[in-house]
């Protein structure tokens, strides 16, 4: 789970960033307004942890912005501002969750938790392929409904290379990139690792584009 923070406390910055990291999170780290939305529009999170004074843009104007944008990440408030009224502005700015300063960690992960639970944010080693099938990419697993079926490390590498681009892929690509230059396999090769996958998940996930490669199909 990937989390943009904005606090510009340095030392709660630190604080904050080192247990969420301690939690297993990817965290980037912000002092600044114009830090924090620079990164809201080049980078893809998960989640939205921001401050409401801090230099440039406040935490308000901050995420107001990024809604009206269709920046529709889960966010989180931290802040001093106790007021009904500031809380009333942080949930109308667009908010999903207000917690207020001084914090305690404990109840940071407990509202984390609960919107992880919300929104459906799955750990960084699942990878949703349907409503009902996901991807272990660590266990090395596709999980289908209630079944749980072992794939083979290259099985999982080439399904995973083929989610990432989101285009047509040719046989000698994945050969390149999925295989070492020592260890290049032979077109049929690939072609069975494919054919297993498609039996697994069914033939509308990956399709076979005749003499040019495959595709694979959200």
């Amino acid at each position: 789970m990937k989390i943009l923070f904005l606090e510009d406390d340095i030392l709660l910055n630190e604080i904050i960033q080192e247990h969420l990291e301690n939690e297993g999170y990817r965290v980037k780290s912000t002092f600044t307004g114009y830090e924090a939305e620079e990164l809201i529009y080049s980078e893809k999170f998960d989640l939205f942890l921001f401050d409401v004074n801090v230099p440039e843009i406040n935490g308000f104007e901050l995420l107001k912005s990024a809604r009206q944008n269709d920046i529709k990440t889960p966010t989180i408030f931290l802040t001093s501002l106790n007021m009904i009224e500031d809380i009333e502005k942080g949930f109308d700015s667009g908010c999903d969750d207000y917690i207020k300063k001084p914090i305690e960690l404990k109840e940071l992960d407990i509202r984390i938790n609960n919107i992880k639970r919300l929104f459906r944010i799955l750990p960084d080693e699942i990878i949703e392929i349907s409503q009902n099938i996901y991807l272990d990419r660590l266990n090395l697993f596709i999980k289908k409904e209630k079944e749980q079926i072992h794939l083979a490390k290259k099985e999982c590498e080439i399904l995973l290379y083929l989610i990432n681009k989101e285009k047509i892929v040719s046989i000698e690509e994945l050969s390149t990139n999925v295989w070492s230059y020592e260890d290049s396999p032979n077109a049929s090769t690939i072609r069975t690792y494919i054919k297993n996958l498609r039996k697994i998940l069914g033939e509308k996930f990956i399709t076979n584009i005749r003499g040019v490669g495959y595709r694979f199909n959200k």
